[in-house]
């Protein structure tokens, strides 16, 4: 064990903190089966006690699947110096580890609760004898510790001192509000792991000033047991520490072991983003979409050359996959990888012809996706459209007061079929009439994974728009099939829905036509 980093994943309780941001029972109950079940997080905190009866009916829905799966002890519930209330409804909810709020600096105590230490000393005391007898298991937190480490040590050492003979099982450390730098983080944990030998600190940063992180590292390297994180950074103002970014940190820096399984954070990261919906950088480490794709030429020239311009974070430990960009400074390397691996051979004066191009549809701010190659080459080299679907016509009826509908001719195999839905929007009410027609042909559509609209800055109402749809395959069983787990396509069109079509129909023809990788 002492190799070992103990993670406590605070997603569910500190994470919902962030502005904006609340989950359904349900979405708690599956972001928590995630995390124990699949990523092997050591322990979860997962609600507020006395928030609402909707968080207590949240609560109890994931200790009853943790009692199930003997994960009961996994679960945490902060609670608070109430006199025993937080520790009523903790046990009604079916839980029994109590994270216990208490006040960890001099000015928090005296501003907020105008209490003497002995005062609140004995508060915390009855409360921590009441969840004993109920054979509950406490950890402390001692809120605003970082503070309070600073301008009220004596206390902060004297509250240590009083909640190890308590039998708090672990202390928790809060830089509640971000402000201490990695060095004072280091020699605030050498002090107190010195002081105290036999203690258990968890150490619970704040990302205030972007050192949540590197204070993470730095805490266990100063002799913290225990770490906490949320999913994508999430919580009150600028979040804690990612839990994307710790895991690996840990792995790779500090050569310790947490238990964690890296190959589904990437899961977890896209789950959350899509339950919280606070988009994730597209630049953010290990989970943002664009961390593993190469962009200069020279890099992807380096790859092919011996892996000159990677590094340990290997895109397959997170169950990602390295990408080339096609665009203004796309070198030959990059378009050759992306050739490579879609298994296709150009001729040198067709390969020049088809770069150009790329370069040209960049310096036009114009992205060209690996999925998208296909039509790019067709489209410069002139070469017959060979299209394995063709969306014919279109016609979708909506208005207010009016429900959705679209009539579409659509060929396949030399057939013309025409079908029709109805739905919420003119693009849902197209997709409806699109899997009427798939389940007749058979045909498996992946699912729409993420949607994105973007008008171009001061454009006339005539402005093409361009619509990307990200397509996940993975619910397809289809991942040996094809080289993307995940499919972007893009359409562009002066109207928002049609090229909505558009981008749908390219996914059409690279899942069952010549386009296919």
């Amino acid at each position: 064990m002492k190799n070992f980093v103990e993670i406590m994943d605070t997603t569910l309780r500190d994470g919902e903190q962030t502005q904006n941001v609340s989950f359904t029972p349900e979405e708690k109950l599956h972001i928590a089966k995630l995390l124990l079940g699949k990523l092997n997080v050591p322990r979860i905190e997962v609600s507020s006690a006395r928030v609402s009866e909707g968080e207590k009916n949240s609560v109890k829905l994931i200790t009853k699947w943790a009692k199930k799966n003997n994960m009961r002890d996994k679960v945490e519930v902060l609670g608070f110096v109430d006199g025993g209330k937080s520790i009523d409804w903790i046990r009604e909810a079916g839980g029994r580890v109590l994270n216990l709020l208490t006040k960890g600096s001099l000015k928090h105590l005296k501003g907020q609760l105008g209490k003497t230490p002995k005062q609140h000393f004995q508060d915390i005391a009855k409360v921590i004898q009441y969840a004993h007898s109920h054979r509950f298991v406490v950890n402390v937190y001692m809120e605003d510790w970082s503070n309070g480490y600073r301008d009220s040590r004596d206390y902060s050492y004297d509250m240590t001192q009083f909640l190890i003979e308590a039998g708090a099982r672990r202390i928790m450390l809060p830089d509640t509000l971000g402000v201490m730098v990695p060095r004072e983080v280091y020699e605030a944990l050498c002090d107190l792991t010195e002081r105290f030998p036999n203690a258990h600190f968890d150490f619970h940063p704040h990302n205030d000033y972007g050192l949540g992180t590197a204070n993470v590292l730095e805490a266990i390297r100063g002799g913290a047991k225990g770490v906490h994180a949320t999913v994508n950074c999430l919580g009150e103002r600028t979040g804690n520490a990612a839990l994307e970014q710790i895991v690996p940190g840990i792995h790779d820096h500090l050569k310790k072991k947490t238990g964690v399984k890296e190959k589904y954070l990437y899961l977890i990261s896209h789950v959350v983003e899509t339950f919280s919906g606070k988009r994730v950088a597209a630049n953010a480490p290990i989970v943002g979409e664009d961390v593993f794709t190469q962009t200069a030429g020279i890099h992807a020239d380096g790859d092919k050359k011996g892996g000159l311009y990677e590094n340990p974070l290997k895109p397959d430990r997170f169950g990602r996959t390295r990408q080339y960009a096609l665009g203004k400074l796309a070198g030959k390397a990059s378009l050759e990888q992306n050739l490579k691996r879609l298994g296709m051979e150009l001729s040198p004066e067709n390969f020049n012809k088809v770069l150009q191009k790329i370069i040209e549809l960049g310096d036009q701010k114009k992205i060209v996706t690996p999925e998208e190659l296909p039509f790019i080459i067709s489209d410069v080299l002139d070469l017959p459209e060979e299209k394995a679907v063709r969306i014919k016509q279109v016609s979708i009826l909506s208005g207010k007061g009016i429900a959705p509908v679209c009539t579409m001719s659509i060929e396949y195999k030399g057939n013309v079929s025409k079908v029709t839905g109805s739905g919420d929007g003119g693009y849902d009410a197209f997709m409806t009439a699109l899997r009427a027609w798939a389940k007749k042909n058979h045909i498996d559509l992946p699912t729409l994974k993420d949607y994105e609209v973007r008008i171009p800055p001061g454009g006339k109402t005539s402005a093409l728009v361009e619509c990307k749809i990200t397509w996940d395959y993975r619910l397809m069983g289809k991942q040996k099939d094809f080289m993307f787990s995940d499919l972007t396509t893009r359409g562009l069109n002066p109207d928002q829905t049609m090229a909505a079509v558009e981008a749908t129909e390219k996914m059409l023809n690279i899942l069952l036509g010549k386009t296919k990788p």
